[in-house]
């Protein structure tokens, strides 16, 4: 299995992103090489699809894949991707709370630690749907390690989109988001003028 190992804070930088939309509290102070610098309608478009590719930890091919199916759908393409992309488990698990960061909550995924409707789940891909239960096994509750994210993401704000209960380890997906919903700095039209070259 491919995993994307760039320094997080670098990627950030040459992506001019800001780490908190990954999870990350860190700051970095260097500028990137290239900012500033005037960019060709294809490299602003390139670096839109990098940033949905990086914040959710998606390959290429894959991401080609859920282009190719949003294009598919009825209605606007660009919405019916980032919809597709922020339905992820593991970007699920991360707007619940039950992790740090999206990398993390893939690893939680990975790991076996992730039921969806009383059934285990092991694949970080998976598309949640509209009234899917998603909880922490029961023998992984009582683990320290959830108590440490549970303190750390409890203040977190999570999407109205998802119920949650920290206390359980439990949460409800009410509906799919709506694009208006998902909080991440990508202009998923210059990625669909870029796949329609």
């Amino acid at each position: 299995m491919a995993v994307n190992k760039v320094p997080v804070l670098k990627r950030c930088r040459s992506l001019d992103l800001d780490p908190v939309f990954l999870g990350y509290d860190k700051k970095s102070n260097r500028k990137s090489a290239r900012a500033g610098k005037k960019k060709s309608e294809y490299a602003t478009q390139l670096i839109e699809k990098q940033k949905a590719k990086f914040i959710y930890g998606v390959l290429e091919k894959p991401f080609r894949n859920y282009y190719e199916k949003a294009d598919r759908m009825k209605g606007m393409t660009g919405e019916n991707l980032m919809i597709m992309l922020e339905s992820r488990l593991d970007n699920v698990v991360f707007r619940m709370g039950f992790a740090r960061t999206r990398r993390e909550a893939r690893q939680v995924v990975d790991h076996k630690h992730i039921l969806v409707n009383g059934k285990q789940v092991n694949i970080p891909s998976y598309l949640v749907k509209a009234g899917d239960v998603i909880e922490i096994r029961e023998k992984s509750k009582s683990l320290q390690r959830y108590k440490d994210i549970v303190e750390v993401t409890g203040g977190r704000l999570t999407p109205e989109w998802v119920e949650v209960d920290l206390e359980a380890l439990k949460g409800t997906v009410k509906e799919l988001p709506r694009r208006e919903a998902i909080d991440v700095p990508v202009n998923e039209m210059l990625i669909v003028e870029l796949y329609s070259k």
